[in-house]
């Protein structure tokens, strides 16, 4: 917990530098590190296989060049610095700004792609991050954090911006997510740690399961369908959360997939056979056996006594439903998969919706069709955030076979309790900031006459014929207004005003008196009881105080932001009265 809040505060100091640096300088910075990242992809490909036992060497290299190279080739232009868009006809201009330090939490399935990742987008929005690692995973995460680090500092960013923890535990990552210079969270994991994401107080972009139903419709290219399916199935053995889970197709085209199915690698499981395996790979939680998650479908057949053909990459068992009565039904984050038949695009429509809702509400579907009318209604109806047309679900969801933004972070949208239902960008890691000038001067009479308003019209306010002009009153006057207002609700007495109080006039209030406050024509002598604490601190009045050598007069019902509360405390500048 100790180490989680120093690696926050260490990043948000550096942040309060790298926030203001250009356009150009975030560039090269984030350049610099995807360019280490892309050169150690093999490195750090093999480190996570050998610590988590989870997936294949080949396939978490090319997870890490997508994360390196292909997020990098998206976002490399991406504007996020300064006006970011502008509408010239709306007279509107639309201005970025950083959030501060983001909390990213980073799971052992996909441990170094996902480091690489959130770091990249983190930079690229101008925030500092802090990656609070998997326990299985933390070696090979931190190895990938130390190698970001050390190319961002070679291109010029502050130290510490980038942070890993090293001592993991429940209760550093809580301290992480909840801590107060904490701005947002990017939290890929369990349903359990995004919940806690959640529920920490702070923005969070969370990930919901991905129960993924894969439809083959009876006019689709068959062999290329169950190619695109095993092989999002078998990628890194299915630890990605977007891979298939079940496989729907028409009964007109039953047999033919099953052949394509077994001459590709697919090994259908009789009866027996089917319960000895979920009797091991589901537990009575109805989550996946973590025994059996990122392992290859012939280490998970030699588990469960199973003998399979050589060759064999995937282990397939036919069901007649979805829920706790067919066990392999859920997300099973390795490469078996469940195989539905039915009658038509209709029925493939409730049965694919059946998955989701068993675990996989909002996250992602697959159509393989020649249809386009079928697959725009399939699109139409599912409660899903993607829907990947005759492709891998596992490439086309996170936008590496797809036109979809590149992303290790999947949205399920308020379907899977997400807060968007988007790829995650850097630009969902900024503020945005809108300049709005007048394109229609107000005039209520003009309106009211256009809307042909027929109701009773109050009487126009009158116009003072000794009002100041805007901009030309002089401050004087300003203040005796200000002073009348206060007056009037008994704030302070009639002439005298609340303010900030100097160091000259801090020692008088230990005793019966104190001086005036500031602006005042003479110092003279007041009772205490007239300095009146201030109603509102904000994090400017004291920066302003700090910078002047002067303190705030506060009390019990003064209203004090946390920032200004925080900053103030840290330099002893309330002053209670």
């Amino acid at each position: 917990m100790q180490q989680a809040r120093e690696l926050v505060l260490a990043s948000y100091e550096a942040w309060q530098s790298y926030a203001h640096f250009s356009q150009e300088q975030v560039d090269r910075i984030v350049a610099a590190c995807a360019e280490a990242a892309s050169k150690a992809s093999y490195e750090l490909a093999k480190h996570a296989v050998e610590e988590t036992g989870f997936g294949v060497v080949e396939h978490k290299f090319i997870k890490n060049k997508f994360a390196s190279e292909g997020v990098h080739e998206f976002i490399r232009d991406m504007k996020t610095v300064g006006v970011i868009r502008e509408s010239p006809e709306r007279k509107v201009y639309e201005i970025a700004e950083p959030v501060g330090v983001v909390a990213a939490i980073v799971p052992s399935t996909n441990p170094t792609s996902t480091a690489i990742y959130k770091i990249l987008i983190s930079l690229k929005s101008r925030n500092g991050v802090v990656l609070s690692p998997h326990p299985s995973a933390k070696e090979c995460i931190r190895r990938t954090c130390e190698l970001l680090e050390e190319a961002a500092l070679g291109a010029g960013a502050p130290r510490g911006l980038i942070g890993c923890m090293t001592e993991v535990s429940l209760g550093g990552t809580r301290e992480l997510m909840s801590h107060r210079r904490t701005a947002v969270i990017l939290a890929t994991g369990g349903m359990g740690l995004v919940r806690a994401a959640y529920s920490s107080g702070k923005p969070a972009f969370g990930v919901g399961p991905g129960n993924v139903p894969a439809y083959i419709e009876s006019s689709a290219d068959v062999p290329k369908a169950v190619r695109d399916i095993i092989t999002g199935k078998t990628y890194d053995n299915g630890t990605l959360c977007c891979s298939e889970q079940a496989l729907i197709c028409d009964r007109s085209i039953a047999d033919e997939v099953r052949r394509q199915v077994s001459l590709q690698g697919g090994y259908f499981l009789n009866d027996e056979q089917a319960r000895a395996l979920a009797a091991r790979v589901v537990l009575p939680s109805r989550l996946a056996s973590p025994e059996i998650v990122g392992k290859s479908a012939r280490v998970i057949a030699d588990r469960c006594g199973i003998a399979v053909p050589e060759g064999t990459r995937a282990l397939v068992v036919e069901l007649e439903g979805v829920g706790r009565d067919y066990p392999l039904s859920i997300e099973k984050l390795s490469p078996i998969l469940a195989f539905y038949v039915v009658e038509d695009w209709k029925e493939g429509c409730e049965r694919a919706k059946q998955v989701l809702r068993y675990g996989g509400m909002g996250h992602t579907l697959s159509i393989h069709s020649k249809d386009d009318a079928i697959i725009r209604e399939f699109a139409l109806q599912k409660p899903a955030s993607r829907i990947v047309a005759n492709s891998p679900a596992t490439h086309g969801a996170v936008g590496f076979s797809t036109g979809l933004a590149p992303a290790m972070t999947l949205g399920c949208g308020s379907y899977g309790g997400n807060i968007t239902s988007d790829n995650i960008t850097p630009l969902h890691l900024i503020n945005v900031k809108r300049l709005a000038y007048e394109i229609r001067p107000v005039d209520i009479e003009a309106t009211l006459a256009s809307y042909a308003y027929e109701g009773e019209r109050t009487a126009p306010l009158p116009v003072q014929a000794n009002a100041p002009q805007v901009g030309v009153a002089a401050s004087a006057s300003l203040e005796e207004r200000v002073s009348r207002f206060l007056s009037a609700r008994g704030l302070v007495d009639s002439g005298e005003r609340s303010a900030p109080v100097s160091p000259s006039d801090e020692a008088s209030f230990d005793g019966e008196t104190t001086r005036s406050a500031p602006g005042s024509d003479a110092t003279r002598e007041l009772p205490a009881q007239h300095v009146r604490p201030m109603e509102f601190v904000s994090e400017e009045d004291v920066r302003a105080a700090l910078s002047e050598g002067r303190k705030l007069p506060v009390a019990s019902a003064t209203v004090i932001t946390p920032s200004a509360r925080d900053i103030g405390n840290e330099h002893n500048i309330f002053l209670r009265v």
